[in-house]
């Protein structure tokens, strides 16, 4: 089937392939994203492996009688940011195909 030197050839390229998109996935893990909701009440920022790094909330967003409000605008800064982090890796990565990352 497979040459000897064929074989190598291919696990070659396969380790090369390999450290590419560990080197990739570094970047992408390092990024920052911040991202905000309610129109800049809430900025939130992660890092591109989804590591929350910081949540900045304005005093006008803080209102005792209404926490709900404020706890709605955290959840959608960090979905988004979550979300621009999974668009981040797909586009970074996208370039391997199917291959599980």
């Amino acid at each position: 089937m497979f040459g000897g030197q064929n074989m190598q050839q291919l696990m070659r390229q396969a380790q090369q392939m390999q450290a590419e998109m560990g080197k990739i996935q570094a970047e992408v893990d390092a990024t920052e994203i911040s991202t905000s909701a309610g129109g800049g009440l809430v900025t939130v920022t992660i890092l591109g492996n989804k590591t929350i790094k910081g949540i900045k909330i304005k005093p006008e967003a803080v209102d005792p009688d209404d926490a709900e409000l404020l706890e709605d605008l955290i959840v959608a800064a960090l979905n988004d940011a979550f979300a621009r982090a999974d668009e981040l890796k797909a586009s970074k990565m996208g370039k391997f195909g199917n291959m599980p990352f």
